[in-house]
């Protein structure tokens, strides 16, 4: 008993000395964050969320997507490849966890949306194989846009932890649960540069974490939009980009052959 009270007393002492000097420590709340404030998703709900895996050098990187229609995959540019990165396999039935996931070797390559010679943030990714036993996403009813405080809700299998700080985790373990979190509209849809026609998303001490881009931006059960960029090293510091679906449905009924 005498040493847990010099251990305490030790502690104590550690932690003023911090704070005295101006330097941050974290509690253990703060390393643990789902998703970033979010919960686990419903096991009724995202059953068209699907995994994107690749390969950077000797590691795997992930992102989401949503089967919008048994062929067709719907989520963001740079889920495809880059310099280091080139993704490989589709997986669907990642959610609940039951046991059946379902792998596509990916070998088309995706339709991206382009305005003129510029890529913008959301591309569709065609399957050799129908998907015949997952209900599909559904698009959005463009005849209502998104407003500002309007609630959306993010999912994604990103790292359910931060580091020091908030510090966002590059690599992480796949969580055991898909991971969903719902966040206001603080910006409607205005043309980004790099990405093409996005809104942003915010709430206080919720985020996206790495991994998650391509996954979808869902309101009133339908997508309204794609994950297309998780934000800064340090989490909940701005809002997330979302790429606006309804500025690309026409181009998304289209190619998937929707009318």
């Amino acid at each position: 008993m005498a040493l847990l009270k010099v251990l305490l007393l030790l502690l104590g002492l550690v932690k003023s000395f911090f704070a005295s000097s101006g330097v941050s420590v974290n509690s253990d709340v703060s390393l643990q964050k789902r998703i970033i404030g979010g919960h686990n998703c419903a096991d009724t709900e995202r059953l068209y969320h699907v995994r994107l895996e690749g390969t950077a050098g000797h590691s795997k990187t992930i992102c989401g997507g949503s089967l919008i229609h048994p062929k067709w995959i719907l989520t963001a540019t740079h889920c495809w490849k880059s310099e280091t990165r080139r993704l490989e396999v589709v997986v669907v039935k990642v959610h609940p966890r039951t046991g059946e996931e379902q792998h596509h070797i990916v070998t088309h390559n995706p339709v991206l949306y382009t305005d003129g010679s510029r890529e913008h943030g959301i591309m569709l990714l065609k399957l050799q194989k129908r998907v015949t036993n997952v209900p599909l996403a559904q698009l959005p009813d463009c005849s209502y846009r998104l407003k500002i405080g309007d609630i959306v809700q993010l999912a994604g299998e990103g790292a359910t932890t931060t580091g020091p700080n908030n510090r966002r985790l590059t690599d992480g373990e796949i969580p055991a649960h898909l991971q969903c979190v719902d966040m206001n509209v603080v910006e409607i849809s205005q043309v980004q540069p790099k990405y093409g026609h996005v809104f942003s998303i915010a709430a206080p001490n919720k985020d996206s974490c790495r991994g998650e881009s391509g996954g979808a931006a869902v309101y009133n059960n339908m997508i309204y939009g794609v994950i297309v960029e998780t934000g800064p090293i340090h989490a909940c510091q701005r809002p997330v980009y979302i790429n606006d679906v309804c500025e690309y449905i026409g181009w998304i009924k289209t190619t998937i052959g929707l009318k």
